[in-house]
């Protein structure tokens, strides 16, 4: 599902007719969540579950990706840190730059045994992870 799909504003409606909004540079968090994430080969890796907002730095730290399982059942958690997360308007996704079976192996979690994502030694190892430089 697209962000152009979840916009009950119109926002991203008026940004395709050439009307003023401010779609894609400036996009409602309600609208990212459930977006489709594929990686550069094209190959599915799942979709968005929750945006994790840092409330000190007021940054996007991470995107929350759902990966594997059916139906909800057996499928793993992993914290992406936001910079490694490139929007595709044309295909109205995200691209994220690993392959399939890297974010197999990835640091993950259960959808009921969350890490303490605040944590710096936890966040040093997810951004070594996706090769990406912390923003604080």
């Amino acid at each position: 599902m697209s962000y152009e799909d979840r916009d009950p504003y119109g926002i991203y409606s008026r940004y395709k007719t050439d009307k003023e909004g401010p779609g894609p540079e400036l996009m409602g968090a309600d609208t990212l969540i459930g977006n489709d994430v594929a990686n550069h080969l094209d190959e599915d890796l799942g979709d968005i579950k929750e945006i994790m907002l840092d409330m000190r730095n007021g940054r996007i730290a991470y995107a929350v990706l759902s990966f594997g399982g059916f139906l909800g059942m057996g499928e793993k958690l992993f914290a992406v840190p936001w910079n490694a997360l490139k929007l595709d308007t044309v295909n109205k996704r995200f691209i994220l730059n690993v392959e399939k079976d890297r974010l197999e192996n990835a640091p993950g979690f259960d959808k009921d045994d969350w890490p303490d994502m605040a944590d710096q030694s936890w966040a040093r190892e997810i951004h070594t992870y996706y090769g990406t430089e912390p923003y604080y």
